[in-house]
């Protein structure tokens, strides 16, 4: 199955694989791993704490408001019209103001640190271990980087903001509170260790369903993910029904999930105001008994009003606050995935040799690779060396190793045992940038950005229109680009697949002559081309191994033929080398495969 992921080599994809296990962290120290990409704006964050802090101010004065208004304006009579409106229309103004300051500073700390996690996200993901991408399929990092960040900051800044607000204002009320009546505040601060207490056990189950939510999700996109890049195979096999049975079993075991999140979250809200009514109920017993001895406790109808309204007024920042755990919590494990593939996802390493341009001579000694302990090797003690200016081409039938043997050179893949030198240094002696800097590739798997033709055609390297234009016409592919809307400024959409599978290996074979490597790789280059798209390739693949160190992986005669030798492999190994004529009048494995050239025919 073709990858869809520009960047993988690996010849496969595997399933999403399992997140490592859940964190066993306190909720605070999660957090602290994130502030390291959250607290660079201190600018935000000290307007978004002020501003917060002022809004909280401004809740207990609207109770406060009801004390003159009553024990004055309706008790005693002496309140002035103009102040009602004035104050009241003041307090609200003040706390909007306050509200708009703070929702904008913390979206600032959302969006900045969404926007630096996700590009170092990306960039680990541009020079991560190649391993990374048959661990994990494109679907899952995708959603990772794309989606699971973004979710993750959005959700974990509007609960922090939710926090703070409704945290600011549920002291700012109970210090009212203890300012109006000490007595009655003491049964209020009874509700927050329960309260606490019940956060505390449901947040924790919530976020084990949070993980596994995540990797559900996953499961299910990667099913996606297949059916779109095989759907031309599920329709030939008429294999649709148990497609949709695998997709419906994984989306019944998502909605189980989410109903248990759904429950885990809901159950908060019920509980905690439960806690908050005994509270009240409590209060408004003591409150009542103690205005039986007004005359001596100094209690008046606006101090009682205000209490009974502060006391009312804390219900929904208590309930909010039993609320934050579900979008803290998930926000908290949608972005310690993002931290997790940067943790645990060492980045590729290298040497420090530098050329210019190497001379492209190649030595493979002794070279093995296992990708399974189970399995037998890729390659078993290979070992032949390549002339700088050389023409190579590999030969063996499917599963011989041949497409190993080549990733070997870029660093795709590491040898398990033995090395590989180029110019005289092993690989593992040069820099990355530099050694992969001496190779252009060509391949029966063209991938294709979706940019401009010349942009393709540039990839990696600055933009020369004219250098485009002439790799293009040294491709054959100038009278095509010649009658595009845009020329070579043309868009080629999603993978290129609007051209034709011959111009598509022309302009890989452009984009390679551009590049003006010193050492060619190709692999099944003039694969599945007809007869008049491989002669145009065949073309443009003479002009680009012109001077250059080549191998190439094929198995049609005509490209055999100009080779200056041929080694054939089979499970893993050399199993002869030598010219066409020398090998054809040899009899062995490489006369077998031409006389039946379909078994050569697969890639390795």
């Amino acid at each position: 199955m073709p990858s869809s992921d520009p960047g993988a080599t690996a010849p496969h994809k595997s399933a999403p694989t399992p997140s490592p296990a859940l964190s066993s962290a306190p909720l605070l120290a999660r957090l602290a791993r994130l502030s390291d990409y959250f607290r660079g704006q201190r600018l935000a964050w000290t307007v978004a704490v002020v501003a917060t802090l002022i809004g909280a101010i401004t809740e207990p004065l609207i109770p406060a408001l009801l004390k003159p208004l009553l024990d004055r304006g309706f008790t005693q009579g002496n309140l002035q019209l103009w102040m009602v409106p004035l104050a009241i229309m003041g307090v609200f103004l003040v706390r909007g103001l306050a509200q708009f300051v703070g929702q904008y500073a913390l979206a600032r700390i959302a969006n900045d640190g969404m926007l630096i996690l996700r590009e170092t996200l990306f960039a680990r993901l541009l020079a991560a271990d190649m391993a990374l991408f048959s661990r994990q399929s494109a679907s899952s990092l995708s959603n990772t980087v794309v989606y699971e960040v973004q979710t993750g900051a959005t959700l974990l800044v509007q609960a922090l903001l939710g926090l703070s607000r409704d945290g600011f204002t549920l002291l700012a009320l109970l210090g009212y509170l203890l300012y109006l009546n000490w007595q009655l505040t003491l049964i209020v601060g009874l509700v927050v260790p329960g309260v606490a207490w019940i956060m505390k056990t449901l947040s924790r189950r919530l976020y084990r369903i949070t993980k596994t939510s995540q990797q559900a999700t996953d499961a299910l996109a990667y099913v996606v993910e297949e059916n779109v890049l095989a759907h031309r195979m599920v329709r030939l096999h008429a294999a649709q029904p148990g497609q949709s049975e695998r997709f419906g079993a994984l989306s019944r075991n998502l909605r189980g999930l989410a109903i248990k999140a759904t429950i885990a979250s809901a159950a908060m809200t019920p509980l905690t105001q439960l806690l908050a009514a005994a509270a009240l109920s409590a209060v408004i017993c003591t409150a009542l008994w103690q205005s039986r001895g007004a005359a001596t406790q100094d209690v008046t109808v606006g101090g009682f009003v205000a209490f009974i309204t502060a006391m009312l007024m804390l219900i929904a920042p208590i309930r909010r606050l039993a609320d934050v755990a579900n979008p803290i919590t998930r926000g908290v494990a949608a972005l310690e995935r993002g931290l997790a593939l940067l943790g645990e996802t060492p980045a590729e390493t290298g040497g420090s040799h530098t050329s210019a341009r190497a001379q492209g001579a190649i030595v493979f000694d002794q070279v093995s690779v296992a990708f399974a302990a189970d399995r037998p090797p890729a390659l078993d003690r290979v070992s032949f060396s390549v002339k700088p200016g050389e023409i190579i081409a590999l030969v063996g039938p499917s599963g011989a190793g041949k497409t190993t043997l080549v990733n070997l050179l870029p660093r795709f893949v590491a040898c398990d045992q033995g090395q590989v030198l180029l110019d005289g240094h092993a690989l593992e002696q040069w820099d990355l940038q530099s050694l992969r800097a001496q190779f252009a590739l060509v391949s029966q798997d063209v991938v294709m950005f979706n940019d401009t033709l010349a942009a393709n055609v540039a990839l990696g390297g600055p933009l020369d229109t004219q250098r485009v234009s002439d790799c293009l016409a040294a491709a054959n592919l100038a009278e095509h680009v010649a009658g595009l809307p845009q020329g070579m400024h043309t868009q080629v959409g999603h993978n290129a697949v609007q051209l034709s599978g011959g111009q598509r290996q022309r302009l890989a074979i452009a984009r390679a002559l551009y590049k003006d490597a010193p050492i060619l790789i190709l692999d099944e280059a003039t694969s599945a081309l007809d007869t008049e798209s491989e002669r145009l390739v065949q073309e443009a693949l003479a002009r680009l191994m012109r001077g250059r160190t080549t191998l190439v992986i094929a198995h049609r005669l005509s490209t055999i033929e100009h080779a200056d030798r041929v080694v054939v492999m089979d499970r893993g190994r050399v199993a002869e080398q030598g010219s066409h004529q020398e090998l054809m009048q040899a009899g062995g494995l490489y006369a077998r495969l031409q006389s039946r050239p379909e078994a050569a025919n697969a890639p390795a």
